[in-house]
């Protein structure tokens, strides 16, 4: 059985426009989710849907529960999670309104709780490909289908936020190999792999990151003025990406963790 959750923000929650639409108040052993969790249907298919950081965007990216959302959606059965999240361009060629299906990130965060094992339980996680890849090709091929600027794979990087990064650490992102950045992907997709749930991320390209000196620096109001052009090209994706999901194979990303007590 296939069950799809969707992990958004501003501009996508509010428009899926599923039937039979419920709200729930969940309690998970991690405290709280972000908000209520949605479900309804689209398409036929059982979709759950939550935004990442509550109604209002009135959560911070380091205060997000990441942890009760995702043990959320494995509790309701959720088998593929569809995520999306606002980031920063690294480089000239990913340009605002372009999509970015990344395939790998690095983990510049400092305060998150990375693992849903505590205490005498140990998961080691295997992260090479931390990404489900038969949904990243199934971004892509829709995209392509509806000719939506996109990038099939690149590397993300998230920060901790809330600021945006200085001109020297942007730089260094780039010399490290970076193409986007962002606040919110590290610890969602680990804790996704710990469930055993494939996981795939839409980023939605809303500026140039503040390296680039001829454009204007990062700020909140520039960032909103590309969402709703974003926002609008990931909702026309998903009737194909959900239609898609059904046909998936069942991959590694659904083995989650092999677990060692110490």
């Amino acid at each position: 059985m296939v069950k799809i959750g969707i992990i958004g923000g501003s501009g996508i929650d509010d428009n899926l426009h599923l039937t039979q639409v419920k709200k729930t108040k969940l309690h998970t052993p991690y405290g709280a989710t972000s908000d209520l969790v949605i479900t309804g249907k689209l398409q036929g298919m059982d979709i759950v849907a939550l935004p990442r950081h509550g109604a209002d965007h009135r959560i911070m990216p380091s205060l997000v529960n990441y942890r009760a959302n995702i043990w959320a959606f494995r509790e309701l059965g959720v088998t593929h999670i569809i995520a999306t999240t606002a980031c920063g361009s690294l480089r000239e060629e990913i340009e605002p309104g372009h999509l970015v299906f990344i395939d790998q990130f690095i983990d510049r965060t400092t305060r998150r709780t990375q693992t849903f094992y505590e205490g005498m339980t140990v998961c080691h996680i295997p992260m090479a490909e931390p990404f489900c890849p038969q949904l990243r090709k199934l971004f892509s091929k829709v995209a392509a289908e509806l000719k939506i600027p996109h990038h099939d794979r690149g590397t993300v990087v998230t920060i901790e936020g809330p600021r945006f990064s200085t001109k020297a650490e942007s730089r260094m992102f780039q010399m490290w190999g970076g193409d986007v950045i962002n606040m919110s992907t590290v610890p969602e997709v680990v804790l996704a792999r710990e469930a055993g749930l494939c996981y795939a991320v839409i980023a939605m390209s809303t500026d140039y990151d503040c390296w680039h000196e001829s454009k204007e620096s990062v700020t909140f109001e520039l960032i909103l003025k590309t969402m709703a052009t974003n926002a609008a090209n990931v909702l026309r994706m998903f009737p194909g990406v959900i239609r898609g999901i059904q046909d998936l194979e069942p991959c590694d990303c659904r083995k989650g963790c092999s677990v060692n007590s110490l």
